[in-house]
């Protein structure tokens, strides 16, 4: 099966490299020959080793129909597929373009918050009445986001081309990719103080080096000015629709909104460990989620 998955930012393909051969070869990591997939990484607009754009235009919603059109001439009439951050608003946008041939999508970073959810957040007021633990919990990640963690995304979304000071230092640009958000960072401090988990120090210096060798720390800011809507709000995708959730992401998505968001909500399971760059961090569970999600489509 077919599958393109994107990525976002501050990462790269970089992030999708350790999932590539399970994916591709799953009898070498315990999956069966039936589970194989044709994996598509393209490297968003303005990142990595895409082309940088030269004039306004590509969003999300045309980076959608670009993936789209790479899928055909590709020569795919069937396939899925998944993402993260910008990955996932360029893959859920995919969904309401509904292309021929797209059975299905998932991601890791699911676009599921109630309106007025997102709007008490967003203005630092007390949780509404009546959520359940789950709820409560995905409000208080997504508050804290709001207060703490959203000065990136705001720079770059008003003034990304200020940030030219990140493309003249790599040590400005380490600084700037590395504070995204504060369990991402957290991780990435435990990982330079000499502990193994989920990444390492080679995998977070090889994403830095990435942008830095191609030149594309403002390029790759320009997405947040071009995207005009909300990192989480519902977009009414009726495809199927898998949720994969990591603890330690931007806010773990409860199934009761997951439910709401996603009519069509064909698998979800919740991890005991992960964060934002989840096929980076812990590539097997993001493994095996895509097998188990997509299995019944082929």
């Amino acid at each position: 099966m077919p599958i393109i998955i994107t990525h976002g930012w501050p990462g790269s393909i970089i992030e999708q490299m350790k999932v590539i051969d399970p994916l591709t070869n799953p009898t070498a990591y315990g999956g069966k020959p039936e589970d194989a997939f044709d994996v598509v990484i393209p490297s968003l607009p303005g990142y990595g080793f895409s082309g940088k754009p030269t004039a306004p235009g590509w969003d999300p919603a045309r980076i959608a129909r670009a993936w789209i059109v790479l899928m055909k001439r590709l020569g795919y009439t069937r396939y899925v597929a998944q993402g993260g951050d910008w990955g996932n608003c360029v893959t859920e946008l995919m969904a309401l373009q509904a292309p021929a041939g797209l059975l299905a999508i998932s991601t890791n970073m699911a676009a599921t918050v109630p309106a007025d959810i997102d709007k008490a957040a967003l203005a630092g007021a007390p949780p509404p009445p009546n959520l359940s633990p789950d709820e409560l919990h995905a409000y208080d990640q997504l508050a804290f986001f709001y207060k703490h963690g959203l000065g990136y995304a705001i720079e770059m979304a008003n003034h990304p081309q200020t940030l030219y000071a990140i493309a003249d230092s790599p040590i400005g640009l380490a600084a700037w990719i590395l504070d995204h958000d504060i369990r991402s960072y957290e991780l990435i401090t435990r990982v330079f103080d000499g502990k193994t988990e989920g990444l390492s120090r080679d995998d977070i210096l090889d994403n830095i080096t990435l942008y830095w060798l191609t030149n594309t720390a403002v390029s790759s800011a320009r997405l947040y000015w071009e995207y005009k809507g909300g990192f989480f709000d519902v977009r009414n995708v009726t495809l199927p629709v898998a949720v994969s959730v990591f603890p330690d992401e931007i806010y773990a998505a409860p199934k009761s909104w997951a439910e709401k968001a996603y009519p069509n909500l064909i698998f979800y399971n919740r991890h005991p460990k992960g964060g934002h760059f989840a096929a980076w961090e812990q590539p097997e569970f993001f493994v095996s989620d895509l097998r188990a999600s997509f299995r019944p489509l082929r």
